[in-house]
């Protein structure tokens, strides 16, 4: 009996281990032999995230954690390489070239020869398919046709008018008005909050304010909603049905928030739909639920968005539109306190700006000319992009052109089913695109900025994907940002809040501060890490 056993567990080892070897092998053959990474899980499959990051398991932002003790582009000697699992995942192929970034996510998308992958964006299908999710051309094009004409001037005008809102009762709720200077421990504490309300306003035409925020029937907070969806999106994906009714407190507030923030949803489409659909309408609503909604209902037969793919929709637009814009300001925040005379540029532009005007009042017809502003912005979603990769998979049989900036010319065959990732991180720390890319310099972005002739047409370079399906909302969330921030340094001077040691009593340096918080975190998104700050009244 125990020589059975022996036998059949040997047997089952030999069959295991032949069974991987040989998938290994297809997964090497798979991507020609490109060089790169052998690791036992697929780094964004569900074991590569759920696995802890080690020395043998990269984990799923090794792209930025790995970015200067152990680049896979600079070991391997290539901006495109190769990741083949050998337990667990599919091979695929990372880049940070932006020439084999076009190829794919460009050139790609027109001719269908790559497209998103059918599980991609599986946080957000849970609410529903959206114009973010889209897997076909067609799918994408319906909800783009939607989606498209609420991201106009009239929006933007409703944007920053709020933003000035919203700026003026968060100084007056802080009670920041009456202190020289304030201390906030941890900046995403404000900036989420402002994001979200500007979303609520402008996107659901909710007149929601500081000292009251978003909610549904005075339940969980839609802030905390969209908190706790975003820490536990990979239980909402993973987790069987009968998981969800576990009697653990955790699970509970789990559910409570999915059910909150659905209720919330469904709620305002219905009643939105019933506006819409009776002589209450006026049709001069212009938020974007309305837009979304009215130009739904305007439409006939399979071109119509049905109530689950509005939902759908709106938490894309929900979660985009706040938490991406909020991981990207505390981020620009972040750096903008280490560098003061960065600071002093922006104040001093917008003074230029409003000269002559009795009240200083910035208006929206503003926006163009204050691109010291855009640009701190854009430096910030360059090093923390919340979108770290572009996932594309080939459609067909094809081939790559690897001959990019100092690599020899060369063929790369891609077959089909293989996922060709675009590392976002990569790209934005590429030399190449980028010189000096571990510093803070919003100049490189300035229109009339000589210094990188890569940076041209520098915009296709930010965090905001790049091609035909490109972040619809970019503009949504720059003038949200730039009115945001030329308010906040016009009136305020940012320092990084300095740490005391506790034996020594010495406080660090600022040096020192940077590389403490100036670092990644991933949830849905990759944002920096909690960023306490200093704000000093301007006299």
């Amino acid at each position: 009996m125990d020589l059975s056993w022996a036998t059949t567990a040997t047997a089952l080892v030999a069959a295991v281990t032949i069974s991987k070897t040989f998938k290994f092998v297809s997964g090497l053959k798979a991507v020609d032999y490109l060089p790169g990474l052998w690791v036992p899980f697929q780094p964004l499959s569900l074991l590569g995230v759920l696995t802890p990051e080690s020395s043998w398991n990269p984990g799923v932002i090794f792209v930025w954690t790995w970015r200067h003790t152990r680049n896979i582009y600079r070991r391997f000697g290539s901006d495109t390489v190769s990741v083949v699992p050998f337990l667990y995942g599919a091979p695929s192929i990372y880049t940070r070239s932006m020439d084999v970034t076009k190829q794919v996510v460009t050139v790609g998308h027109k001719t269908g020869v790559f497209g998103k992958t059918d599980d991609m964006g599986r946080a957000f299908l849970f609410w529903g398919p959206s114009i973010v999710v889209a897997a076909s051309q067609d799918q994408w094009r319906k909800h783009r046709r939607i989606a498209g004409p609420a991201f106009n001037h009239d929006t933007y005008q409703l944007v920053w008018n709020a933003t000035q809102k919203v700026y003026s009762d968060m100084i007056d709720c802080e009670g920041w008005a009456e202190n020289g200077a304030t201390n906030i421990p941890r900046i995403q504490s404000l900036t989420t909050k402002f994001t979200l309300l500007i979303i609520a306003t402008c996107g659901f035409g909710l007149p929601f304010s500081w000292g009251e925020p978003p909610s549904h029937d005075g339940q969980m907070s839609i802030q905390q909603c969209m908190e706790i969806i975003t820490l536990r999106n990979t239980f909402a994906i993973a987790a069987p049905k009968w998981a969800w009714k576990l009697p653990l407190p955790w699970v509970r507030q789990t559910r409570q928030a999915f059910d909150t923030m659905r209720a919330f949803m469904d709620s305002h489409v219905q009643a939105r739909r019933e506006a819409i659909n009776s002589s209450a309408d006026d049709d001069t609503s212009k938020d974007i639920l309305s837009l979304f909604v009215r130009a739904s209902e305007h439409d006939e037969g399979k071109r119509r968005l049905d109530d689950k793919e509005l939902i759908g929709n709106i938490f894309a637009l929900l979660f985009a539109g706040h938490e991406t814009t909020s991981h990207s300001l505390a981020a620009t925040l972040g750096f903008l306190s280490l560098h003061p005379s960065i600071q002093d540029e922006i104040v001093e532009q917008v003074h230029e700006v409003t000269k002559g005007r009795n009240n200083g009042e910035i208006t929206f017809d503003d926006y163009s000319k204050l691109d010291k502003a855009l640009a701190a912005f854009y430096e910030g979603v360059r090093m923390f992009p919340s979108g770290v990769y572009l996932i594309r998979e080939a459609k067909q049989d094809t081939a790559l052109n690897l001959s990019g900036i100092d690599e020899e010319p060369k063929m790369l065959p891609v077959k089909k089913g293989t996922s060709v990732v675009v590392d976002m991180i990569g790209v934005h720390y590429n030399p190449h695109y980028f010189p000096d890319p571990e510093e803070f310099k919003p100049a490189r972005w300035y229109a009339n900025s000589t210094s990188n002739a890569f940076i041209v047409d520098g915009e296709d370079h930010t965090g905001f994907s790049i091609g035909p399906r490109s972040c619809l909302g970019k503009k949504f969330a720059t003038t949200e940002a730039v009115c945001f921030l030329v308010l906040l340094l016009r009136d305020w001077r940012v320092e990084p809040l300095l740490s005391v040691n506790v034996s020594t009593g010495e406080r660090e340096t600022k040096e020192e501060w940077r590389e403490r918080v100036m670092q990644a975190k991933m949830t849905l998104t990759m944002g920096v890490k909690d960023v306490p700050l200093t704000f000093t009244k301007r006299v």
